[in-house]
């Protein structure tokens, strides 16, 4: 099958796992993996983006498949489930909104720059090698720091599920598939038939 453009966006998933890792302010590039998917949903894409142009789901089907680091195993039920979609998609979000809520303790002097990535929402590593001191304000360094650290954890939980069931097994669960799935339920009018 001839490969097309999109097929390579796997190398954009691992290079700003790379850069990030030597300069934390190139983290504000996977705000494109947040606001991509859903202006393609609400402009009538649906989920392409999940199908087509997700570099994190190519470089796990790369991993896991190629490569074969994958068990090859099917997920649990469980995370087909719409209680537990949903529920991690709020888990993310209230722990993206705590991320929102220290980069504005930074912009507003209550607290000071942490050179730190949450992994896992729990382990907080030092990344001072990551940081430069730039002329950039405080405030963009410590959103960086904190959405280098969702990126990075969302990318260990995809390669932990890889590893132990099927390659693109976060794809089941993950919060921005669970946010387009919603959006296209909305636009076809399934939620608007639920509520009545």
């Amino acid at each position: 099958m001839k490969k097309r453009w999109y097929d390579y966006l796997w190398i954009f998933s691992a290079v700003y796992l790379i850069i990030g890792f030597f300069n934390i302010l190139f983290a504000w590039i996977g705000l494109l993996c947040f606001f991509i998917p859903l202006i393609i949903s609400v402009a009538g894409g649906g989920k392409a983006y999940c199908n087509r142009y997700c570099g994190r789901g190519q470089l796990f089907s790369l991993l896991g498949g190629r490569f074969g680091l994958s068990r090859q195993k099917s997920p649990p039920k469980f995370l087909r489930r719409k209680w537990f979609r949903y529920a991690f998609l709020t888990f993310f979000f209230a722990m993206f909104f705590q991320m929102i809520w220290n980069t504005w303790l930074v912009f507003e002097g209550a607290q000071s720059l942490r050179q730190v990535v949450t992994l896992l929402w729990t382990f907080k590593l030092p990344w001072h090698w990551a940081y430069h001191g730039t002329s950039v304000s405080s405030w963009a360094v410590q959103f960086a720091f904190g959405f280098y650290g969702v990126m990075l954890t969302s990318t260990v939980l995809g390669i932990i599920t890889m590893v132990t069931f099927k390659p693109r097994t976060w794809c089941v669960y993950c919060p921005m598939g669970t946010m387009t799935q919603l959006i296209c339920k909305a636009k076809s009018g399934k939620i608007i038939k639920l509520r009545k």
